[in-house]
């Protein structure tokens, strides 16, 4: 019979390690807040995940006298995928370091390297689907822990977006060629340069998102994380638990990319800033064409197509005019 040779594939987003410079305050914020589940805490570093996410943890968070994110965990479709990764990656130039079993709690080998820009993404298949304590357990034998058991509730972790003072082009090009991602839509500034790019590996409209801007001090920095919601009435009673809560936000409101519905928070502790997520469209085309959005259209409809910005301390529109100079 004949053999086929497969190309190795990342299956999904699987974990962020944040390290927090108040790690009392950040916990404060994902663990009750937010509604995030502890799994268990290991040496200081506290595991936590979504009550519909299956895998041991989708987010650490460990303190630090800066705050940061350590690395993007992404899980493969294959256990041999992690190798043939490593061999591609080394045989391109990247630096890869490997990880033992065990040295992340309840994950197998993976191994570590870094993108153009600096931010390191960390590959792996083996990770432990630990089972909820029985009083935190849900009835449904198709889901983790009790919904809506403590603050906003979010189902699922959803994507990561990175932002950058690095060119974006040559990012997402090693995003596709060494690691499979697929560009689903994109923003130029008026000089027809990409400035801010979304891709994936699933049906999402986007997994990660890279933003290049010059108010990056650094290549690797993070503009948000993000967890789903399962609908809009979720994301207004996510609203009022964060106005009850005098946590400032900016939203609810409907992305033109993805379209999407969001709410943007930061958490106190670390200052890195959560997208609560909802609705959005998704992909099924394999030949799907990458959506080219024009600096007016972006400014326009592409980053709110509605929505009010008026709670946070950025001013949106001033954002994407400093996109549209990079």
């Amino acid at each position: 019979m004949e053999k086929f040779i497969y190309a190795p594939e990342i299956a999904k987003l699987g974990h962020v390690a944040l390290v927090s410079e108040n790690l009392e305050k950040s916990l404060e914020f994902f663990r009750d807040t937010i509604g995030l589940e502890e799994t268990e805490v290991v040496d200081g570093v506290h595991y936590l995940r979504a009550w519909g996410d299956f895998e041991h943890h989708t987010l650490s968070i460990t303190a630090g006298e800066t705050s940061y994110i350590d690395h993007i965990g992404w899980r493969t479709k294959r256990r041999e995928d992690v190798a043939t990764f490593a061999k591609l990656l080394e045989a391109a130039g990247t630096e890869v370091r490997y990880v033992q079993a065990g040295e992340e709690v309840a994950q197998g080998e993976a191994v570590r390297f870094e993108l153009p820009s600096g931010h390191r993404f960390e590959l792996y298949y083996d990770m432990e689907k630990t089972p909820a304590d029985e009083s935190r357990k849900s009835v449904l034998k198709n889901q983790t822990y009790k919904s809506w058991a403590k603050g906003v509730s979010p189902r699922r972790i959803d994507h990561v977006n990175l932002q950058t003072s690095h060119d974006n082009a040559e990012i997402v090009q090693y995003l596709k060629e060494a690691l499979g991602f697929k560009l689903s839509e994109y923003f130029v500034n008026p000089d027809d340069v990409q400035v801010a790019s979304w891709l994936s590996v699933t049906n999402l409209v986007h997994d990660v998102a890279i933003m290049s801007t010059p108010r990056s001090k650094a290549p690797n920095e993070m503009h948000h994380i993000a967890y789903w919601l399962d609908n809009a009435q979720d994301l207004l009673r996510a609203a009022d638990i964060l106005c009850e809560a005098d946590i400032q936000f900016v939203g609810p409101g409907k992305h033109g990319i993805s379209q999407a519905m969001y709410i943007y928070v930061k958490d106190p502790g670390s200052g890195l800033r959560l997208e609560i997520f909802t609705n959005g469209y998704l992909i099924f085309e394999p030949d799907w064409e990458p959506v080219k959005w024009s600096y007016e259209e972006y400014l326009k409809n592409g980053s709110a197509y509605w929505g009010d910005r008026r709670r946070d301390d950025v001013d949106r529109e001033a954002q994407v005019k400093e996109l549209a100079k990079a």
